[in-house]
């Protein structure tokens, strides 16, 4: 602090006394001669205090940024204004000629800015001494895939800390008039494809992505070429992250399965969305899971009156809620440890807060698990879908969501069986009518790193040493991230008018082999002589394909292009039965469950043990 308070003490003073001679071209008139020494003492006084104001004596010489550099200018316009108001005032402290202060204004800020730039340069220049000196021979060669504005950002940042153990010696990228440039020193080869021919030459072991933007295509493409060069392959954080100033080495991390399949941004209606939801009490169930804690979240950014979450686990209902603490969400969300079949608390629930959204997430998921207990898959899923309708019927909300699955459409399991005639009982209560709660459901397929998904099971496997096991060579599904299902669950709310199935727009179908082979590979692992895939067959109720719709369904287009709506013919059935059911169905035979939920769902196909 000591150092800075001298070395701008004469920087000042030097930019206040050279004013006065270059604005009287170096023959300052003795009337002024007097001024000016008199007024020396107040000036830079005045300069020194800004400055300390906007910190800028405690900084350290050696490091230097915009932020640094805008406090300067900020201190030295505000004692510019400081005096040339004292000008207008009759208190004569000051008699510097307005000339004579502009021009002190230009030298202050060029003389502290150069001094504070040269404190870094000389910084920079020591570091890269000792870098070259000792460090060069000791650290892996890296690869940079992508020289754009993160990858020369990444660069920097492994130049400038050796202790990474790596340093750039190429850039890697698809744009063709890069080629031959030298960013930070680090020459621009050429293409992705050109990596084959560079890794024995430049000994390069590790290769890094930084291309935030690049479509999940290309990502894998790169990852394939680099993989195939025998490179450990890691990439740069998601670009929300980079957008705010992140880029940094120790924020790199390995190539995950979710990066492969990554999908287009969607465009959402935000205003709309918010009018839905903006000052009104909404509710979420099955608030603690994947799906659930992510409708929060997004829901919580439109500012409702109150988020009801759901949720029968306290734990995870503990976690989604201390996330929404640290996004700000305050008193707003309302964390509620509650079972859907539980009537008398839900009725509680909904006579309290009387909710004007409810999401509906709360269910059975786990397709081989509800196989061998389908009473519980009917009592939760169905009966527990039409329980919360009617209350929401009941207590006049505005709309009733209910998250459905793909595995929904002409259902082999009893899992998709039971959501299926979940639709079936919204679609019904639809029909009847007399209320103004609008009912509808919004399917999709597998979601991104949800609990009890394939990925976090392969993962453990993996880490386990293998075989990872797939059912059937041939078996495929359909995956989204977790952010764009829910994102198109609040845009089907907002288009909903009662009665509809809306389906999203899942893009195309993934080979689980596949995902199994790339997720090996990512670990850096050979498949066949590190790890084995293994086929298991297929388990009861499980697909070698989804499909997208019910032949008796129609679709219509809505008003986004990632979302189709299906209107079937009114289901009347299930309605009256499906109460009737209730008391005996604990008691019946799987085998007889499965036939029973046959009858109420035409399409379902059931697999008798």
């Amino acid at each position: 602090m000591l150092f800075l308070a001298v070395v701008y003490t004469a920087v000042t003073s030097a930019s206040f006394y050279l004013a006065y001679e270059l604005r009287f071209d170096f023959l300052v008139p003795e009337a002024f001669q007097e001024d000016r020494l008199m007024s020396l003492w107040l000036v830079v006084g005045l300069k020194l205090v800004l400055l300390t104001v906007m910190r800028q004596l405690h900084a350290l010489v050696g490091y230097f940024s915009v932020p640094d550099l805008k406090r300067i200018v900020f201190a030295m316009t505000a004692v510019l204004a400081i005096l040339m108001l004292e000008r207008m005032l009759p208190l004569e402290w000051v008699n510097t000629p307005r000339g004579v202060l502009l021009i002190d204004y230009v030298l202050s800020v060029a003389g502290l800015c150069t001094i504070r730039l040269g404190g870094r340069l000389y910084r920079e220049r020591i570091t890269l001494g000792q870098r070259l000196h000792d460090k060069v021979s000791v650290r892996s060669p890296l690869v940079i895939i992508g020289a754009g504005d993160a990858g020369a950002s990444l660069a920097r940042d492994f130049l400038n800390t050796p202790a990474r153990g790596f340093r750039p010696v190429l850039f890697l990228d698809d744009n063709d008039a890069k080629r031959g440039q030298l960013i930070h020193g680090v020459p621009v080869v050429g293409r992705p494809e050109l990596i084959g021919s560079l890794v024995k030459p430049y000994e390069i072991t590790k290769a890094v992505i930084a291309m935030p933007s690049a479509p999940a295509k290309r990502i894998r493409e790169v990852v394939a070429l680099m993989t195939g060069a025998g490179l450990t392959v890691e990439t740069l954080p998601a670009l929300e992250e980079l957008a705010s100033g992140r880029v940094r080495a120790s924020r790199v991390r390995p190539v995950e399965i979710q990066d492969l399949l990554g999908r287009e941004q969607v465009d959402l209606d935000a205003n709309a969305i918010h009018e839905l939801v903006a000052g009104k009490v909404v509710m979420v169930t099955g608030a603690g899971g994947s799906i659930g804690s992510e409708l929060c979240r997004q829901i919580i950014a439109h500012n409702p009156a109150r988020l009801l979450m759901v949720e029968q686990a306290e734990g995870s209902l503990f976690y989604a809620e201390r996330q929404l603490a640290e996004l700000g969400a305050g008193a707003s969300a309302v964390p509620l440890v509650a079972d859907i079949m539980d009537a008398p608390r839900m009725q509680q629930i909904f006579a309290r807060h009387r909710p004007a959204v409810v999401y509906h997430a709360a269910a059975h998921k786990h397709v081989y698990m509800m196989e061998r207990q389908p009473a519980e898959a009917v009592h939760n899923n169905a009966l527990g879908t039409r329980r919360l309708a009617q209350l929401a019927i009941e207590h006049g909300a505005e709309a009733f969501v209910l998250i459905s699955t793909d595995k929904a459409i002409n259902p082999t399991s009893v899992m998709g069986a039971t959501k299926r005639l979940a639709e079936l009982e919204l679609q019904c209560l639809h029909a009847l009518g007399g209320h103004q709660t609008k009912l509808m459901a919004v399917r999709f397929g597998n979601v991104l790193g949800s609990s009890g998904s394939v990925i976090p099971i392969f993962k453990e496997q993996i880490a386990r040493g293998g075989p990872v096991t797939v059912t059937h060579p041939d078996v495929t599904r359909y995956f989204m991230t977790i952010p764009e299902a829910v994102g198109l669950v609040l845009q089907c709310s907002v288009q909903g008018n009662g009665g509809e199935i809306f389906v999203l727009d899942m893009g195309q179908p993934i080979k689980i082999v596949e995902l199994a082979r790339q997720m090996i590979t990512l670990s850096g692992y050979r498949v066949g002589e590190d790890i084995e895939i293994k086929f298991t067959g297929l388990k009861p109720g499980e697909k070698l394909f989804e499909e997208l719709q019910h032949h008796t369904e129609k679709h219509q287009p809505t008003q986004h292009p990632r979302i189709m709506r299906f209107v079937a013919e009114n289901h009347a059935k299930p309605c009256r039965d499906l109460e009737e059911l209730v008391p005996g169905l604990y008691a019946m035979e799987n085998s007889a469950v499965k036939q029973l939920l046959k009858e109420l769902v035409v399409e379902y196909t059931p697999h008798l043990d």
